[in-house]
């Protein structure tokens, strides 16, 4: 707002001729009256003055305040990770957040193609977004390469520091933090359920992706478990959605007794294919999430992905309160689940 005020007076007396003024001025000197007038009008000079502050300052208050606008970066469809929405819009809501009143949520899907995403995430950075949130390692990175100063949060990563995202779980550092998974630390453990579940298994196959960047640590956990338990691994490498079946076809072909997935971005939203494919090959199957055994799946341990989104939306709260990512500390979940389908243990047998 451009806007001058120009306000001017004055007052001229001579020794001669004094202006006549009202009784109570009429004594006194040509220098008093001038004084008084004079204070009088500095009077009438501030009052306005506080009348154009407070217009200024009702103009402002009139003006819409901005909304932040928080996007979802997520490599699979909207449709494979609805649940996982609603945790994350839940969370905020606990928070006090209403969508459209006092927050923007926006979605980006690559919908399985991850070569899609470096361009997905230059647009939020043109967009400049309030806060960045990342499904998963596959998306953190290239928002990461995309901005340094947009706050990034992470819903989970199974290796913040050796994915090179925080400098430290306390102490971030940079422009990311969230939660972690520990998702290769319980690959192990996975197998090691497996086994208990079936006492003679000797031969596994593994599902995995090896372009998802926690594929490789994924699969040394395991394959250190394999070693302690006596059990053979085949890995199939499974880099598109069409691979799903070739991969089933080639696990029969090399007697495997059972399947381990380790999930990614290409397997998860196809989950409800790989169940029906284990089901149709009498395989018994492990998975890292939950979602595959509410698809129909045999059995799964891991953390619930979806409590991971609803916290989250913490990181999210704290972040628009003014808190720097650099400052917050990375969490690491403590509740894990091992979750049986006995319909689906009943269809193997």
């Amino acid at each position: 707002m451009n806007k001058t005020f120009r306000i001017r007076f004055g007052f001229s007396c001579s020794d001669n001729r004094e202006p006549v003024l009202s009784h109570v001025e009429g004594s006194k000197t040509c220098g008093e009256r001038r004084r008084t007038i004079q204070n009088r009008k500095w009077v009438g000079v501030v009052g306005i003055l506080v009348l154009i502050l407070g217009w200024v300052g009702m103009a402002q208050a009139q003006q819409p305040k901005k909304i932040p606008l928080i996007v979802y970066l997520s490599a699979s469809s909207g449709s494979a990770n609805a649940a996982r929405y609603e945790a994350f819009r839940q969370g905020l809501r606990e928070l006090g957040y209403v969508e459209g009143k006092n927050i923007v949520i926006e979605w980006r899907h690559a919908e399985g193609k991850l070569a899609s995403i470096p361009g997905l995430a230059a647009e939020l950075v043109r967009l400049k977004v309030d806060v960045i949130v990342s499904s998963g390692s596959v998306t953190t990175r290239p928002a990461k390469q995309a901005t340094n100063t947009i706050p990034i949060v992470m819903t989970q990563d199974p290796d913040p520091i050796g994915n090179g995202f925080v400098a430290s779980l306390a102490r971030p550092g940079g422009n990311i933090t969230g939660l972690s998974n520990l998702n290769r630390e319980l690959s192990g453990k996975r197998l090691e359920l497996l086994k208990e579940t079936i006492p003679k298994l000797s031969r596994v196959a593994i599902l995995g992706t090896s372009t998802f960047p926690g594929n490789a640590q994924n699969l040394k956990e395991t394959e250190l478990a394999a070693g302690a338990f006596g059990v053979k691994l085949q890995y199939l490498d499974v880099l598109d959605p069409k691979d799903i079946e070739a991969a089933f076809q080639a696990a029969t072909k090399g007697r495997a007794e059972a399947v381990l997935g380790l999930g990614g971005p290409v397997l998860n939203p196809q989950r409800t294919t790989v169940v029906e494919l284990a089901a149709k090959s009498r395989l018994p199957a492990m998975y890292s999430i939950r979602e595959y055994v509410e698809a129909g799946g045999l059995m799964s341990y891991g953390v619930s992905v979806t409590d991971l989104d609803r916290r989250a939306a913490t990181y999210v709260d704290k972040i628009l309160k003014g808190a720097k990512p650099a400052d917050l500390p990375v969490e690491q979940p403590i509740k894990f689940e091992f979750i049986i389908n006995l319909k689906a243990a009943k269809q193997i047998a």
